[in-house]
């Protein structure tokens, strides 16, 4: 007597989410990182640790592999990659290492920043410089990449950067991600051909750990909702973005910021 075994459909590959910026195990790409990893994506991000060792927050020793863990415990595979965003020819780089130790990349998040606090008038030449070669720079070349390189089918690309509307004592961040915006919102109608939606999200102030008590609670007095922001509420809305049901958003700059003014 013989038995044959009913045969298993074939589980379909998981997509891959490129995320850039997530240095700290409570900063808002590691909680995109999570969610999306949560809802069945494989996750490549980027860091960049001599960034996090010069800012008031320091170095969080440990955290990049802190980061992959939660995200395999979600059944997500992970390449983290180490990357000066300054450099022009990281991009590159990046898109190479994605590919060789996942496969090809599907959504492209941008949530890194160069963020030091300085405005009109000491702002040096090299920090304003710095800001729009990350910011704003970095960001065109890794949509530009990942537009050469998408072969997925259409419909299914997502281009996602946050953003910040934050000018006044902060000239260098607020204009180079001013400059971020339109070159994300360009990519929703010159990538049109390949069936690709971008996006962009301003999620107001969020509370990673950088704040001082005084200006969190400055913060929480002026959001109707009395609170703070969250990774997690700005990954929801990545997530969303991402998935089939956001495919009819396109070419937004999108406010999730709890009604801050």
């Amino acid at each position: 007597m013989t038995t044959t075994e009913t045969p298993q459909p074939a589980v379909p590959p998981r997509p891959l989410a490129l995320i850039t910026g997530v240095g700290r195990t409570v900063g808002i790409g590691a909680g995109i990182a999570r969610q999306l990893a949560s809802s069945g994506w494989d996750i490549a991000f980027t860091f960049w640790t001599p960034y996090d060792r010069r800012m008031a927050w320091g170095e969080e020793r440990g955290a990049a592999e802190a980061i992959e863990a939660s995200l395999t415990a979600h059944g997500a595979r992970t390449a983290a990659i180490e990357a000066d965003l300054i450099d022009p020819d990281a991009p590159t780089r990046i898109f190479d290492e994605a590919e060789r130790r996942i496969g090809p990349v599907t959504a492209l998040v941008l949530s890194h920043a160069e963020s030091v606090d300085s405005g009109l008038l000491d702002t040096t030449l090299a920090s304003f410089d710095r800001h729009f070669a990350v910011n704003a720079r970095a960001t065109w070349l890794l949509i530009r990449e990942y537009a050469l390189r998408f072969r997925a089918p259409a419909g299914t690309g997502r281009i996602v950067a946050l953003t910040s509307d934050h000018t006044v004592g902060n000239l260098p961040y607020g204009a180079s991600k001013g400059a971020l915006d339109r070159i994300t919102l360009a990519a929703a109608r010159e990538l049109a051909h390949l069936g690709v939606t971008a996006n962009v999200i301003n999620p107001g102030p969020v509370d990673t750990g950088w704040m001082s008590e005084e200006l969190a609670e400055e913060l929480r007095l002026g959001t109707p909702l009395g609170r703070l922001g969250t990774p997690q509420d700005t990954a929801h809305l990545v997530d969303f973005l991402c998935s089939p049901q956001g495919q009819w958003v396109n070419g937004q700059l999108l406010k999730s910021n709890g009604g801050a003014a």
